[in-house]
């Protein structure tokens, strides 16, 4: 005898009330009953307010502090793996995290000590623990780093997008989803940014401890030496992180380049050397920007510096949101002939002008 649809609905509120969430494939088969009539249920118990939709689960109304901990049903976790002691990644790491809690999934945050390989542990230990995909920011401190995380990454058997990073052209990570800054167009800002403002003899300074310093080096050497404005130019470390099987690298006197290549403007990637340039600088008595003219690359903390920093600002939490949203169609398990291309997005930084920028006064 077919059991009433009052008393079907019912069962379902109860259940989905005692776990917190409960998936729509789950209910059905507890009831003996199709996928289309629970998902039928659960469109009328949402218009009474009764329940509220997830990704891929139905939740109850109670606002989270009301439910019991253990409510979060196996499964509904989505790894994030990101390095230690990395605050441009967190604010990625939140802006994921907004969209993954509006869907009904748990964040499992994985920190990677700053070792080689790292994350591969992690990430073992995350789909071990039975998450459903893993969005993952790799140190990849140098190449070689890179490359020995491909083969285990390309194997892995749920849903992975790349946050920040892009893979070599036919890698084996060439064909898994990745969003990251475009970097090259950060370096573009800033060069014009300065040339506009009548620079003509600038320093670059990048770390060499990860990708996004690797790119921006590439980026800034293309850009200034194609630059028809831009009559001399220099590369050099902002600072030297070095891997833990190689002495870090020397880091030239800043202060002393500029003034050895009558550089009237620098750019630093990240925010906190460009601050200790900055105040380095005040110490040989060169004013910022009376005197030189200083852009940061990350805006994490520029804007709290004296003065605040103009700086490049990648966007960071956007990243992470639109991961999130490409692991979410992911997990929607599409049927294969039906199934999404992979992504490669690239999202455009933006220029924040502050106090360290003004026009280069005639001489």
């Amino acid at each position: 005898m077919r059991e009433p649809v009052d008393l079907r609905r019912r069962r379902i509120l109860a259940a989905v009330q005692a776990r917190g969430t409960a998936r729509v494939r789950d209910l059905a088969a507890e009831l003996q009953v199709s996928v289309v009539t629970v998902r039928r249920d659960v469109e009328e118990l949402m218009r009474e307010g009764k329940l509220r939709r997830g990704h891929g689960v139905v939740r109850s109304p109670l606002p989270a502090q009301e439910l019991p901990e253990h409510t979060m049903a196996d499964g509904d976790t989505v790894a994030v793996v990101v390095p230690e002691r990395h605050s441009y990644l967190y604010e990625t790491l939140h802006g994921a995290r907004t969209v993954l809690d509006a869907a009904g999934l748990r964040v499992a945050l994985h920190i990677a000590p700053q070792v080689p390989g790292a994350e591969r542990p992690q990430v073992e230990r995350a789909l071990a623990d039975g998450a459903r995909g893993v969005l993952l920011a790799p140190r990849w401190r140098d190449p070689a780093a890179e490359e020995a995380d491909h083969r285990w990454l390309a194997e892995l058997d749920v849903p992975t997008v790349l946050m920040e990073r892009r893979p070599p052209k036919g890698s084996a990570l060439h064909a898994m989803d990745s969003v990251c800054s475009d970097h090259w167009y950060g370096a573009h800002l800033a060069v014009e940014h300065l040339v506009g403002l009548g620079h003509r003899r600038l320093v670059f300074a990048t770390r060499d401890d990860s990708p996004t310093a690797r790119t921006l080096r590439a980026a800034f050497a293309e850009i200034a030496g194609a630059h028809p404005l831009v009559e001399e130019w220099t590369w050099a470390l902002s600072s030297s992180r070095g891997g833990l099987d190689h002495e870090p690298t020397d880091v030239p006197d800043l202060a002393a380049l500029l003034r050895k290549a009558g550089a009237t403007a620098a750019v630093l990637h990240g925010d906190v050397d460009a601050l200790m340039l900055v105040q380095q600088l005040a110490e040989h008595g060169v004013r910022v920007p009376e005197d030189c003219s200083v852009v940061a690359y990350d805006d994490v903390v520029a804007g709290l510096a004296s003065p605040p920093l103009t700086a490049v600002s990648p966007p960071k939490g956007e990243v992470g949101r639109v991961a999130a949203e490409l692991m979410l169609r992911r997990l929607d398990g599409v049927p294969a002939e039906g199934a999404r291309s992979v992504q490669r997005v690239e999202l455009l930084p933006t220029l924040k002008v502050r106090g360290s920028t003004r026009p280069l006064l005639a001489q």
